[in-house]
């Protein structure tokens, strides 16, 4: 087991944007996570920050907003970092992941060994040439690699590209072709139980991993979930892991005592039933929490 330590303090980055879309008191979750106490689960010191949108951007570039408000992100999370702080990031969706480890680069230097666990039914790994759809949303893991819109990358404060043998991805049981072709040609390691990536489980994936890093994002959108989790989820996908099968891998990162930063995104909070899907944020934060203060820290 690494050296580790408690967390000393919590910083909570709380978005109310989809992409560069505010979407301000209609992001429901937010204030239901707060009434809810569950970042009292850290048994910390807890500070809540929302990021806002910079002025003065191009108009019509949602490339370089999102790529900004990660810069926004970035400038909450290195001071934190730099206070011996544990990172949580809740709202939003994936697009912010670029912020988060900006941040991480600002405060611990760009040449720091940033281990990534990406928890998804998506891999994100798309660029312009692979996607069907066009979305950005599908794209944020290849540019934190360099493959993709490095304007986005570097307002984010993202110095130096995510070496894809530092990236661990599980689930990812929804991916266009392309995408999963450019996956298979890169170091990323996609452990169980993903369907088709024989030959990796994520106890060992994980282990490999943070014997290699020194410090581990995990980042884990909502959707990983079975879609009877997240019946608002406009990515939902069937056949996935329940709660607590999520839930138990997070505690397989959360012990190797590497993680500094997590995130739960992509909560849906409009339409029928979206409480479900908030109580399921509400459940995965706590139990990311309540792993994360069993297990500690690095140290240092």
């Amino acid at each position: 087991m690494p050296s580790t330590r408690p967390l000393s303090g919590l910083q909570v980055v709380a978005v109310r944007y989809l992409n560069s879309r505010y979407v301000g008191r209609d992001q429901l979750a937010l204030e239901s996570y707060a009434a809810s106490g569950v970042y009292e689960e850290a048994r910390v010191p807890v500070e809540v920050f929302e990021p806002s949108m910079p002025q003065g951007l191009p108009s019509g570039d949602e490339v370089a907003a999102i790529g900004a408000l990660g810069g926004e992100i970035a400038g909450v999370v290195a001071p934190a970092r730099r206070a011996g702080k544990a990172i949580l990031m809740v709202g939003g969706n994936c697009s912010y992941v670029t912020g988060v480890l900006g941040g991480l680069q600002d405060a611990h230097g760009p040449g720091a060994r940033i281990g990534l666990a990406w928890f998804d039914a998506h891999g994100d790994f798309n660029t312009p040439r692979t996607t069907l759809t066009g979305r950005l949303g599908g794209m944020p893991v290849a540019v934190c690699a360099g493959l993709a819109y490095p304007t986005w990358r570097e307002r984010s404060h993202v110095a130096a590209p995510l070496s894809t043998d530092r990236i661990v991805m599980t689930d990812l049981r929804s991916l266009d072709p392309a995408e999963e072709g450019l996956i298979r040609a890169t170091d990323a390691v996609v452990a169980a139980p993903a369907p088709g990536f024989p030959g990796h489980d994520l106890r060992g994936a994980i282990g490999d991993l943070a014997g290699r890093v020194d410090m581990i994002y995990l980042h884990i959108d909502a959707d990983i979930l079975d879609e009877a989790y997240l019946p608002n989820h406009g990515t939902r996908e069937p056949y996935g892991p329940d709660m607590d099968q999520v839930l138990e891998a997070i505690d397989v990162v959360m012990a190797t005592g590497k993680v500094v930063a997590l995130a739960v995104v992509s909560v849906p909070f409009q339409g029928s039933g979206s409480q479900v899907d908030i109580a399921s944020g509400v459940e995965l934060i706590r139990g990311g929490l309540s792993s994360w203060r069993r297990h500690g820290m690095p140290l240092g």
